[in-house]
């Protein structure tokens, strides 16, 4: 797998002149409100430095415009947002790593599960999944969930609204999980690994 960074592609437009500000990384320099220091200019999307991803630059869009056009309120939240790496096998991560956490000064449970998905067992295939829940050792809320494996995508778009309504580990432990899926790992994963 390769993987690259991109740049904001500003060179040239004279934004600089007008007196915009662009930070070293050569994005956009905004406020909360996407704002920059010329009062007519506003910036969002990649071309400021936030996740570079379209679900993101389209939150920003709606709350650019509710402020612009509506009733004036609205902040954009980066917690908790999920991506997917559509490799094979899927990448789908949300909220914290452990090192993130760790840094951020959390007490950790780590819960981690490898295995063959039971669809594999007919069908012979070697193909493994592994999945991840960081957790707050003080709090039960979980801080994050990685996993790696068909469908992580599908998978981490679920877990995320559990994570951004601040699941704890006892509740994801009190789900019902769908027998036979990959995703029910989530919710069995009982014994922390660190």
């Amino acid at each position: 797998m390769a993987a690259t960074g991109r740049r904001a592609l500003v060179d040239g437009l004279g934004l600089e002149a007008l007196g915009v500000q662009l930070s070293a990384s050569g994005h956009v320099v905004v406020d909360d409100h996407f704002q920059s220091a010329v009062p007519s200019i506003t910036a969002l999307g990649d071309v400021i430095g936030t996740p570079q991803l379209t679900p993101v630059a389209l939150a920003q869009g709606m709350v650019l415009s509710r402020r612009l056009f509506g009733d004036g309120q609205g902040e954009m939240d980066y917690t908790c947002i999920p991506t997917a790496v559509f490799c094979q096998p899927n990448i789908g991560t949300v909220g914290l790593t452990e090192a993130e956490a760790r840094e951020a000064g959390h007490k950790l449970r780590i819960y981690r599960s490898e295995f063959k998905p039971m669809k594999h067992t007919l069908s012979g295939r070697d193909e493994r999944s592994l999945m991840k829940l960081v957790v707050d050792a003080d709090t039960d809320r979980v801080l994050g969930a990685h996993m790696v494996g068909p469908d992580a995508g599908e998978i981490t778009q679920g877990i995320a609204v559990a994570l951004k309504a601040g699941a704890t580990k006892a509740q994801f432990d009190s789900t019902i999980g769908i027998h036979p899926t990959s995703a029910e790992e989530f919710v069995t994963m009982r014994e922390p690994v660190a």
